[in-house]
């Protein structure tokens, strides 16, 4: 196996532990807001085809997208291909997310290899399907797989939650973050918890709205 994979909260203990020793603002931000939770996923065909349906929907919206394609079968591969795009765009799905979904159920992606694969050999595998961009590679590896080291610097959140705890003249961007984050190694995943509990708080405190 390449690399941990976080099972429990005393996996995100240890990783809390080892940041809070190689860099002292995460032990700060963590007197702030605690462990982080788990967040782990169900991972698999459903769990991607959720990340492609939620793509630039708000949480409520996307989780009606999800309900009435599960009550039309679009959880099984099999299922949703024999649904017609009347059907599914029916249940919410736009023509290109459409194409999206049928590319994943034709995609011939061995799911349990991902937690075996170098990092960037599952981003890869991930992104070879069309309408799946690094962002949701990385978040599903984060999150469905338990990967432990790996990040998602292109998130908008983790940027300014970074650029508030390290007390930088603006958000990073996706480059810059990931090389800050070499740093945070092997706990990235757990970095990344940190950072979106981080800007929760930071948030609050700013007055800022959703």
């Amino acid at each position: 196996m390449t690399g941990r994979i976080i099972q429990t909260e005393a996996d995100i203990a240890e990783g809390c532990a080892h940041l809070s020793a190689v860099e002292p603002r995460f032990a700060a931000a963590l007197d702030l807001t605690g462990q982080p939770p788990l967040r782990r996923r169900d991972g698999g065909y459903a769990a991607l085809l959720k990340a492609i349906c939620s793509q630039q929907l708000s949480v409520a919206a996307a989780d009606a997208v999800w309900s009435r394609l599960e009550q039309a079968g679009a959880a099984d591969p099999e299922a949703l291909m024999r649904l017609d795009e009347d059907r599914l765009r029916t249940c919410g799905l736009s023509r290109p997310k459409i194409r999206y979904a049928r590319a994943l159920a034709e995609a011939d992606l061995d799911y349990g290899a991902l937690a075996e694969m170098p990092e960037r050999e599952a981003v890869a595998a991930l992104t070879a399907v069309k309408g799946i961009g690094v962002w949701t590679a990385e978040i599903y590896l984060m999150f469905s797989v338990g990967r432990a080291d790996v990040f998602a610097p292109g998130d908008l959140a983790l940027q300014e939650s970074a650029r508030a705890l390290f007390g930088l003249a603006e958000r990073p961007g996706e480059k810059a973050l990931r090389a800050r984050a070499e740093g945070w190694a092997p706990w990235r995943a757990v970095a990344a918890r940190l950072l979106w509990s981080y800007y929760r708080v930071e948030k609050n405190r700013e007055g800022i709205t959703e």
